[in-house]
């Protein structure tokens, strides 16, 4: 038979709570954003390379542009600059608007950066028309081909996160299973670089 003290030691004990799995500390930063971050690294070294043996080519040379070719449009293309600038920042405006969960604004403010974003690329798209039409190939001299190198891997870069951009920009208001703000923030990271290169490009290339 169990005694008083007995039942009160079984009692108390059973009130006793079990101790907490120790819970794992979230990351501040996400996989994605990790895995962003390296490769956009990358893409610093390689545009690197592109500008040391751009400028290693010109420094070589008596006349840049070669006599003969096609001016760049400079003007033209400052404008152009511009409007990626504002898309940029637009993205930054949309992803603040996110953090503070107005998720449907900032989705709408990310649309205008795509927008904007896509203005820039067929613009430029419509600029190489032109300059072909005047005689600027790859073909043509070595101006020409450093040309649609450097300012073409900018456009596949361009045309690449405007792609997954438009994607992220369908998640975001999807009805099933939306994309969360954190999960589109690699893929703004991405654009960001390529909105801070083009200036760098634009100085050296066009002016």
């Amino acid at each position: 038979m169990k005694t008083p003290s007995s039942q009160s030691v079984l009692l108390a004990a059973s009130e006793l709570s079990l101790p907490s799995q120790p819970q794992r500390a979230k990351s501040p930063v996400s996989s994605g954003v990790v895995g962003m971050l390296i490769f956009i690294v990358t893409e610093v070294m390689f545009f690197g390379a592109l500008i040391s043996a751009y400028l290693v080519i010109r420094a070589g040379l008596d006349e840049w542009p070669p006599w003969g070719q096609p001016r760049l449009p400079v003007e033209t293309t400052a404008i152009n600059t511009l409007a990626l600038l504002v898309s940029g920042l637009l993205m930054l405006y949309s992803r603040k608007l996110m953090q503070k969960d107005k998720v449907s604004e900032g989705r709408k403010w990310l649309g205008f950066s795509i927008l904007l974003g896509t203005f820039f690329l067929i613009s430029q798209g419509y600029e190489w028309v032109e300059l072909i039409k005047y005689g600027l190939t790859v073909s043509s001299s070595v101006y020409g081909g450093l040309f649609y190198l450097i300012i073409g891997a900018h456009g596949l870069h361009i045309i690449g996160t405007l792609a997954f951009l438009t994607y992220a920009w369908k998640r975001l208001g999807a009805p099933v299973n939306p994309l969360t703000p954190e999960g589109l923030l690699p893929v703004q990271l991405l654009w960001y670089f390529v909105v801070c290169v083009w200036p760098v490009l634009y100085v050296l290339v066009y002016l």
